[in-house]
């Protein structure tokens, strides 16, 4: 007998199976069929519901304000919006995960306290150690981290040409991709400067002092390193059409190179969305103004490689100062990322087809992109990590979590579908209205 079965229409990679079920045991998917359901310990029926596989959000930043305690904030808002796993950077507070070391002492937190399961990212300091880079690859890392923009001296420093050589250098042949925050560092310290100067400080100034050209330099900079060596590059966010155009040339060229959408930059409009959100909605890349239906259309033609959401949940006296340079940048966006996408995608395609390319590119592909080869699709043999979708729409309020920081940009929209259930290898961790107790893990890269 089955542990668990789960009845609705079942988002399957092919088509969407109506009258469909997914029957669980031991946490793994055993079979998917359509009518009569098999018997199980556990059946529940979701009608018209849309069962779907949980999301596999790319970039998530838990650590990156009171260390690895902020997994649990985190993985409660994932299993909220319906996401199962989460691909977390490697900038933790105070220490980054740059020693095989630190990394062990993350994994154990996350086997403790998370209620999702999570895949980790490493990096390295301004001059890489490829000892320890070959402790992150040895501890199951699924990815590397650099920055071309400094952050913070130590914990998210900048990563020079020749240092970003070195690491694509002993990366090769591993598989594992080099992700780089793209922004310049002398473009933008020289404009911001000019900024300030000039007493341009208010939030609609944001996107224009980190202008088109420093995000534009810096991805273009990195994707030529990367075209010298067979190494796997990837831009883990790009906020212009012409970024995404940049990556297709590299690739087309023979590089293997890659580029990621975050959520954010597909459903906000500087010049529409910052004037009344402020400094909630400051992210670097900064969210621009007319870029919108260029980017729904590089991604529905595949030239984004998958969709995340770079959650980071600031407390909110870090995103209300008098200035937005000294704004915190980033945003809480696990709770809202499936649900505000496939509301997008909905109006662009219809439900249905929003159904399938939700599926896709917020599970499926960053699943394989990361090699977590159990994860991101509903077939048999797979993780049973789900969420099902009602369909009745919902209006998000950002303080219905408990744990989360009581505010978000997506606060008071209105999505077409409601995560109602989501379940982590068939343990259910949420039931639409709390949290329950279950055990996510550390999910290692597959060979």
């Amino acid at each position: 007998m089955h542990d668990l079965v789960l009845s609705g229409r079942v988002v399957t990679p092919a088509a969407i199976v109506e009258n469909g079920w997914v029957a669980v045991r031991d946490g793994r998917i055993i079979a998917i069929g359509t009518g009569e359901a098999p018997a199980a310990r556990d059946h529940r029926d979701y009608g018209d519901g849309l069962i779907m596989p949980g999301g596999v959000d790319g970039q998530t930043h838990a650590g990156s304000q009171i260390g690895f305690a902020g997994m649990t904030m985190t993985s409660h808002a994932a299993v909220i919006g319906g996401v199962t796993t989460i691909v977390d950077m490697p900038y933790d507070h105070p220490t980054p995960v740059t020693t095989g070391a630190v990394l062990a002492d993350k994994i154990a937190a996350i086997n403790e306290i998370s209620v999702c399961d999570v895949a980790l990212y490493g990096t390295v300091p301004t001059t890489p150690d490829l000892g320890h880079v070959r402790e992150l690859i040895a501890g199951g890392v699924c990815a590397f981290k650099i920055s071309s923009f400094e952050a913070h001296p130590e914990r998210f420093p900048r990563i020079g040409n020749a240092a970003t050589m070195v690491l694509l250098k002993a990366l090769e042949g591993t598989g594992l991709p080099l992700g780089l925050h793209n922004e310049d560092q002398d473009l933008v310290a020289s404009t911001t400067r000019q900024f300030i100067a000039e007493g341009r400080i208010a939030p609609t100034d944001h996107s224009a002092s980190r202008p088109p050209v420093a995000e534009l330099t810096a991805t273009v900079n990195f994707l030529e390193l990367a075209a010298a060596t067979t190494a796997h590059a990837h831009i883990v966010h790009i906020s212009l059409a012409e970024g995404f155009d940049r990556v297709a040339a590299y690739r087309d060229g023979g590089a293997h190179v890659t580029a990621e959408m975050c959520v954010h930059y597909l459903l906000f409009d500087a010049d529409l969305d910052m004037p009344r959100l402020g400094g909630l909605l400051k992210v670097n890349p900064p969210i621009r103004a007319g870029e919108i239906d260029q980017l729904w259309e590089l991604l529905e033609r595949g030239d984004a490689t998958f969709v995340s959401s770079d959650h980071s949940a600031w407390p909110i006296e870090r995103k209300q100062t008098d200035s937005i340079f000294d704004v915190a940048a980033g945003m809480p966006g696990l709770e809202a990322m499936l649900p505000a996408f496939f509301t997008a995608a909905a109006a662009r395609k219809g439900h249905d087809a929003a159904a399938l390319m939700t599926a896709d590119l917020l599970s499926d592909r960053p699943a394989r992109f990361f090699g977590l080869s159990a994860k991101g699709r509903l077939a048999p043999g797979q993780d049973a990590d789900i969420v099902v979708l009602a369909n009745r729409p919902m209006t998000y309020d950002a303080r219905r979590n408990p744990l989360g920081p009581g505010w978000s940009a997506y606060d008071g929209q209105t999505f077409v579908v409601t995560p109602v259930a989501t379940f982590v290898r068939g343990q259910q961790a949420w039931d639409g209205a709390v949290v329950l107790p279950v055990s996510g893990k550390f999910v290692p890269r597959s060979a």
